[in-house]
């Protein structure tokens, strides 16, 4: 009996093979993109739980309460890791990560590494990064010591063993010896790195005390807890354990922090530190658009079955009349249905296999390796082809095992007023889910041509970073390029727009005299910095050769300082003193804000300073035309005068850009999900068209027999479709406003949802269905009047 229910099925797809593609095109596409959806979620969720110890490390962050405002810090200070593991015996290990960009050379080979992990000796003892190579308990425990992961080892020795082996690292060419090799570390890592150096290397030969520093808070830091400790009740006992090594300089300079944990698996998308780079929204998001785009291909399949429950219609009253019962018709057309989802699965995992190297590039991330990297997920794909088979076949086996046989026989096929009811509904469910996508991606590219489109307040155009890393010939170096013809201006600095800043506890005098403190971004700049970018100054001056004074006693303030300093108007904070990081002075001139972060934050308090041995960022105004030749003759200066140093350098406008990067990627993937589910939904409509088509074949024809015109026909079959769309759209405005609403909260500045938004994006689903809605109704309209009434 079931290979006859198989081989009935198969036959009747071959025989209706337009049809059967339609079906189970529709399905592959929908069970495909729930499927790429679904890898990039399960990505998403899986940073850093890999660990074999995650359940049980914690990050330490920290919020600084000072007199003006409170500070989200990603670490805690310098001293809190050694101390805790001192005072808690409920901590079994801990480890500080600081993140740092350095210069590596082995012989003739020499590469200016970033991301490079300064780390304590317990790193690999608490983090799962598997050592290929060495001892995971003393690989770190040695100033000078580093290890490299398997990639990094073969850039620098080749095929040679390098365990042992020295590298020179800094410009100042210090050996450190290689102590270990480590698997490349995954993707789905907060801490991402080729190479990590051991952190006594600082704490022991280069800045002696900072283990006992409780006010520079630099650092992540990660703490391994015992078995069964409680994270919430640990985390009660550090306010006392902050007043005990800390409290008489924390009242001193009236900073307060409070220390939190965060679990490890939380960091990247549940913390609300600027270091975490996952938007937990977007992983939301994209979940509620796999769901409606699987639930949009049930509700197409059920639609394009029951579309063609009338041309089996006989079929079934043949059958019943032969003495098939209504449950072994039920079996046949499940069993069908069944068929088809199979089928579908297997062209799923094929065009899976085809798109993932696209998919991949489009998330700017190595979601899956590929279709097979983790065979298990392919069991719940399996799982859920059967499920949607069953549940999308159910409803059209029932339609169809239902049909009395001797009406059908007579031609009277009709299954009622509530199965047009219910597929009326789905097709609206349909269209309301696609018309939500459609605004969604209208309201995500608003958003980011709005943030393209907004002024910085700063000229990043033509302007050129090259990378010193503070070298002692930087000044040297810039003076040459000075005389290059294309070269518009230069500067140096130690930050630029978009990039990362220090930050400087200050005491600055505010409106009613006294030296407020607070902690400020600041920008080490030089007198050629403000005029390069074109920066507008609110009161004052910028930095000028003519002062001998600006280059150790002024300060410049933007004007979001000045204001939490409570003046009224830039002006009267000209002349005001201030103390900064072992400096005095006065504020000399308030410049006007601009945006030195992305668009997703607010505009903070910004000081500007100089401090000379602290430059490493050439900035240089390039003439835009012969950039090739300009940026070779910049190189050949660099390498002449910096030999030791790799050439590196970027464009300002396409650093600042790469800020935005993750919405862009955000919003193609929206869009093209948002196009998928338009496909299917215009699929499922064009199935009950066809449905509602051969239902009127003989009131078409009367129609056209009496004289009834193609576009009368056209008219008459697209009014009800029509109102189905626009009853979607009511439907749609309200929940996509509400989920977009909260997308938008994540940026700081925001394009306004307006009306137009709306009006467009029901126009398009109009359109869309009209268009789909048209193909159908063009041919029963130009169809043969005599053949129409001969069917009935």
């Amino acid at each position: 009996m079931l290979r006859n229910y198989f081989k009935i099925a198969f036959r009747n797809l071959w025989r209706h093979r337009v049809f059967s593609f339609i079906n189970i095109m529709g399905l592959t596409v929908g069970m495909t993109a729930c499927f790429l959806i679904f890898l990039y979620v399960r990505f998403e969720l899986s940073y850093d739980s890999f660990h074999p110890k995650a359940d049980r490390i914690y990050r330490v962050v920290a919020d600084i309460k000072t007199p003006t405002e409170v500070l989200k810090s990603n670490g805690p200070a310098w001293a809190v890791g050694p101390h805790v593991q001192l005072d808690f015996p409920e901590v079994e290990a801990f480890t500080r990560v600081h993140f740092d960009n350095l210069l590596f050379r082995k012989g003739d080979i020499k590469f200016n590494e970033e991301g490079v992990v300064w780390a304590d000796s317990a790193f690999f003892n608490i983090f799962g990064f598997r050592l290929l190579k060495g001892d995971a308990r003393t690989a770190l425990m040695q100033p000078f010591t580093v290890v490299l992961s398997e990639t990094a080892a073969k850039k620098y020795f080749g095929k040679a063993d390098p365990m042992g082996q020295t590298i020179l690292i800094t410009s100042d060419g210090l050996p450190a010896t290689v102590t270990g090799v480590m698997q490349d570390m995954p993707e789905n890592t907060l801490i991402k790195s080729q190479v990590v150096l051991s952190m006594s290397t600082i704490t022991l030969k280069w800045a002696q005390g900072l283990d006992d520093q409780w006010g520079d808070y630099g650092p992540y830091s990660f703490l391994l807890l015992k078995p069964g400790t409680n994270a919430i009740a640990l985390q009660k006992k550090f306010p006392a354990f902050l007043e005990k090594w800390n409290g008489k300089e924390m009242n001193k300079i009236q900073m307060y922090p409070t220390l939190f944990l965060e679990q490890l698996k939380d960091v990247y998308l549940r913390s609300d530190r600027e270091s975490s780079k996952g938007n937990l929204m977007n992983v939301y998001i994209f979940s509620i658009i796999a769901i409606f785009i699987l639930v949009i291909a049930c509700i197409n399949f059920i639609n394009l079955t029951t579309a063609r429950a009338s041309e089996r219609a006989k079929e079934v009253g043949i059958r019943k009349v032969a003495g098939a019962i209504k449950a072994q018709l039920a079996r046949q057309f499940i069993g069908e249905s069944l068929v088809i989802c199979l089928i579908a699965f297997l062209l799923t995992i094929g065009l899976t296999a085809l798109l993932l190297p696209s998919f991949n590039e489009l998330a700017g991330k190595i979601v899956s390796q590929g279709i097979l990297e983790n065979g298990q997920l392919l069991l719940p794909v399996f799982g859920a082809a059967i499920v949607i088979g069953l549940l999308a076949g159910i409803y059209p086996a029932f339609v169809l095992s239902s049909f009395k046989p001797i009406e059908v026989l007579k031609g009277r096929f009709a299954t009622g007023s509530r199965g047009g009811l219910l597929r009326k509904t789905l097709v609206i469910s349909q269209f309301a889910i696609s018309t939500a996508l459609i605004i969604g991606t209208i309201i995500v590219y608003s958003q980011m041509r709005y943030m393209r489109n907004q002024q910085l307040g700063f000229n990043k155009d033509q302007v050129m970073v090259v990378d010193t890393e503070r070298e002692k010939n930087s000044g040297a170096f810039v003076q040459a390029i000075s005389r290059l013809p294309n070269v518009k201006a230069t500067s140096l600095s130690a930050s630029v727009p978009g990039g990362g800043h220090a930050g400087a506890y200050s005491e600055i005098e505010n409106i009613k005299g006294d030296l407020q403190i607070a902690n400020l971004d600041l920008y080490f700049v030089d007198f050629d910095y403000i005029p390069l970018y074109n920066i507008q100054m609110a009161a004052g001056r910028p930095f000028s050769r003519e002062y001998k004074t600006d280059s150790n006693q002024a300060i410049i303030l933007n004007e979001a300082a000045v204001k939490i300093l409570g003046y009224p108007s830039p002006e009267q904070a000209i002349g005001k003193r201030f103390k900064q990081w072992g400096r005095e002075g006065k504020i000399i001139g308030v410049m006007k804000d601009f945006h030195y972060h992305s668009l997703q934050q607010p505009i903070k308090p910004l000081t500007m300073r100089m401090e000379w041995d602290r430059f490493g960022l050439v900035s240089v105004k390039v003439n835009p035309s012969n950039i090739k030749n300009t940026i070779a003759a910049i190189e050949k200066q660099f390498k002449t005068i910096i030999p030791n140093r790799p050439f590196s350098y970027y464009f300002l406008d396409e650093f600042f850009d790469r800020q935005y990067r993750a919405e862009e990627r955000f919003g193609k993937l929206f869009l093209n999900f948002a196009i998928l589910a338009i496909f299917i939904s215009c699929l499922g409509l064009l199935g009950l068209a066809s449905y509602s088509t051969i239902q009127r074949t003989r009131e078409i024809g009367i129609r056209k027999v009496m004289g009834a015109s193609v576009s009368n026909i056209i008219n008459l079959l697209s009014k009800e479709f029509l109102k189905l769309v626009i009853i979607s759209f009511f439907i749609a405005v309200p929940v996509a406003w509400y989920f977009m609403h909260k997308w938008l909260a994540d940026f700081a500045y925001r394009t306004p949802i307006s009306w137009w938004i709306f009006v467009t994006a029901g126009i398009m689903a109009l359109l869309i269905a009209i268009i789909t809605i048209s193909f159908q109704a063009f041919r029963a309209a130009v169809a043969n009047p005599v053949k129409s009434l001969r069917t009935e």
